[in-house]
């Protein structure tokens, strides 16, 4: 870690033997599901290994995530017991009235925490028994037995859907080691890399299995910050001497805004995944030194389409060529598949068993209506030229993407509408820069009342995760709708951002993180 703590795989290995023999002896059960929220530690590497290797099921839980929208994820994976570090079980507390499955509270704290409490608050503790996270441990550190099946569920990872509210996506370990390993032959990764996290946590994929689990497999080395900020990059970068990372846009672009300097190509980096790929991807592989590749894919779907670094990338749209792996197809509203450079959605389809996602948690409608015609659809708009690479246009979908975190406009909606003087919102993304998504949010207020936006902000920081508050704010008489009552959203897209729209980081507010 860039904090100094240093493990090697072998002790890895074992220490995740230990935690599996422990969590089976604490009456975790083969293919329970198991809430984690825990921040970037080795710790949790450990955790993740170790549930696994028991054959139970991680769920985890971004660490923004609070009030209705922590409930929702807790009560909808049925989870009885989670794993949390000891900074965040006053969100419990909160929600504790709300709770329907949960009956055990397994508390982290982190070495050198001042006195961490080792009992739950008053709520929490009426229906809830309490466990240290050192209780999970045993003494035997051989394989556990029977070992998990690779058509095994692994995890259920909770992402924006097409429809609204954030589904959870049943996940295998063959899924989990072709996510992995896909990342890897992006950056033909090998024992001499080392993988710097770069604001990829672990309780997101890209964090977990696009570097941490892909590193394992071929051997290299993770260089895992807790809290990462961009004015850490360069000097983490330098220090553990990285020499790959995934940038997301909001990354990528924050470092070629940075003043332009004489030994910014004389770093150890030299592989970049960048997601999406920036318009002047050319001049930032020149100015930094590095070769760009990238790829596509989802959380439902890992990697079935890779572009690598000695491929030509005709524009920042382009993705790769569909791998060994997968079919990719892009077909149009009535499933046929359309004429090449004919834009559709892309559907991908894997040719061998459990490579996909199993389905949507508990949602056995959705999971069929996205896997019709033996399809997966993936709610993305695309193309494919003469020779077969991918293009990816835009989404389809009713959620977005903001700095690497997926977001649903319907939860977003639903936590604008408890304000008292909403009386209704739409929520949609508007395109700032080239490659980076914000939140805006247009609003009719309750009639007869003035509602500030300053005071709406302040609203929702106390109800949601900082990545989901709106940056832009809109009122309106009358919100576009069909005959039907159904919200416009497209006309408010089209119209996107007003000499009439307020600006949350141009009036310079700061939210809680």
């Amino acid at each position: 870690t860039t904090s100094g703590d240093c493990i090697s795989y072998r002790d890895i290995h074992m220490r995740s033997n230990q935690f599996a023999q422990g969590t089976a002896a604490f009456g975790i059960e083969y293919q329970e599901p198991v809430l984690v929220m825990l921040p970037d530690t080795i710790d949790y590497v450990t955790v993740w290994c170790g549930l696994a290797k028991r054959g139970a099921i991680e769920v985890p839980i971004n660490l923004a995530y609070r009030k209705s929208i922590l409930e929702r994820l807790c009560n909808d994976s049925t989870a009885k017991k989670i794993i949390i570090d000891h900074e965040y079980v006053g969100r419990l507390e909160e929600i504790a009235d709300d709770l329907e499955h949960l009956d055990c509270v397994i508390l982290y704290a982190e070495d050198g925490d001042p006195d961490p409490p080792g009992i739950l608050p008053p709520r929490l503790a009426q229906t809830c028994r309490v466990a240290q996270f050192e209780d999970l441990f045993s003494d035997t550190s051989t394989d556990f037995e029977p070992a998990p099946q690779y058509s095994d569920l692994v995890g259920i990872m909770y992402t924006s859907g097409t429809t609204g509210a954030s589904k959870g996506v049943s996940t295998t370990h063959s899924h989990s080691f072709c996510y992995a390993d896909g990342a890897a032959e992006i950056f033909y990764l090998s024992e001499e890399d080392r993988f710097y996290t770069a604001g990829l946590p672990l309780f997101h994929l890209a964090g977990q299995w696009a570097v941490c689990y892909a590193s394992m497999i071929y051997g290299a080395t993770v260089v895992l910050r807790k809290g990462y900020r961009n004015d850490n990059f360069w000097s983490d970068i330098a220090e553990h001497n990285c020499t790959v990372v995934f940038l997301l846009g909001a990354i990528a672009n924050f470092l070629w805004q940075q003043p332009q300097l004489p030994e910014d190509n004389k770093t150890p980096l030299k592989k970049v995944g960048m997601f999406p790929v920036m318009t002047e991807h050319e001049e930032f592989c020149e100015r930094f030194g590095v070769e760009i590749s990238t790829g596509y894919g989802s959380t439902e779907s890992p990697c079935p389409v890779i572009h690598h670094f000695d491929e030509p990338l005709p524009n920042n749209q382009c993705v790769g060529f569909p791998t060994g792996r997968y079919d990719v197809k892009i077909l149009d509203k009535n499933d046929q598949a359309c004429a090449t450079g004919v834009v559709g959605e892309i559907c991908t389809r894997p040719r061998a068993p459990w490579e996909i996602m199993l389905g949507y948690w508990r949602q056995p409608e959705y999971t069929a209506q996205v896997f019709r015609n033996l399809w997966y659809h993936t709610g993305d708009a695309g193309y494919q030229d003469d020779q077969g690479r991918l293009y990816f246009v835009d989404r389809l979908t009713d959620s977005m993407r903001r700095r690497g975190e997926n977001i649903s406009s319907m939860e977003v909606e639903d936590e604008v509408n408890q304000h008292p003087d909403v009386l209704e919102c739409a929520v949609f993304p508007v395109w700032v820069g080239h490659s980076e998504q914000e939140v805006m949010v247009v609003i009719t207020p309750q009639p007869g009342v003035t509602l500030e936006p300053e005071e709406l902000i302040r609203f929702l920081d106390q109800r949601m995760a900082y990545f989901m508050i709106p940056r832009y704010i809109e009122f309106t008489d009358a919100i576009p709708k069909t005959p039907t009552g159904k919200m416009e959203k497209y006309k408010l897209r089209t119209k996107g951002i007003t000499p009439k729209t307020w600006d949350r980081v141009a009036a310079g507010i700061k939210l809680s993180r």
